[in-house]
């Protein structure tokens, strides 16, 4: 792999902290929904955000 700048990792720290807070607000906004199928968005939206975040910690 070549080398990455600072740049580029902070970036990368940047996204990878954004879709870890994404997953955890969409989780917790699923658990409170009522309605089933604004739970499963929710709980979609969170699966997505946690699924980039592992897909970029396996690019590092």
């Amino acid at each position: 792999m070549s080398e990455i700048s600072v740049l580029d990792l902070q970036n990368l720290r940047h996204l990878i902290g954004g879709y870890e807070t994404s997953c955890q607000k969409m989780t917790e906004y699923a658990g409170m929904a009522q309605d089933a199928e604004v739970k499963k968005l929710f709980q979609d939206a969170a699966d997505s955000a946690m699924k980039n975040k592992q897909e970029l910690l396996r690019f590092l």
